[in-house]
């Protein structure tokens, strides 16, 4: 299966697994959805995350987390901001707070992926993946 925008899909597997209530989601890995997926798991908006060998690819498993007493999913809102048609890239000056500092952006920087609280320890600016609350 060939996907143009291979985050985008990730994103929305999370969506709709997290919408039915699931308790795991799978996807194929790539390098930048480990990556990115470890900044969520850092933040403490999944539980965790396992890579499978699937035949002759590799897919990544995901542990969604939920709230314990009404079993609301702890994601709220997760978008994509940089998209492979307009790529969105902030200098650490102008970078945006999410919902006030409330929830988080994830980027790519030169470091690596982070989220921009991570960014912003690091004085680096980069291209804004995602936001997530």
């Amino acid at each position: 299966m060939n996907l143009s925008d291979p985050i985008s899909d990730l994103l929305t597997r999370i969506r709709n697994a997290q919408a039915n209530r699931q308790e795991t989601v799978t996807s194929p890995s790539s390098t930048v959805k480990i990556n990115l997926l470890e900044v969520l798991k850092r933040e403490g908006y999944i539980r965790a995350f396992k890579t499978v060998q699937n035949g002759p690819r590799v897919d990544v498993i995901v542990e969604l987390k939920y709230t314990d007493p009404d079993n609301q999913p702890v994601i709220q809102m997760i978008e994509r901001v940089s998209k492979p048609g307009r790529r969105v890239y902030s200098a650490l000056e102008k970078m945006p707070k999410v919902y006030n500092g409330l929830g988080i952006s994830i980027l790519s920087t030169s470091k690596g992926v982070m989220s921009d609280h991570e960014a912003r320890e690091a004085n680096v600016g980069g291209e804004i993946l995602c936001r997530v609350f």
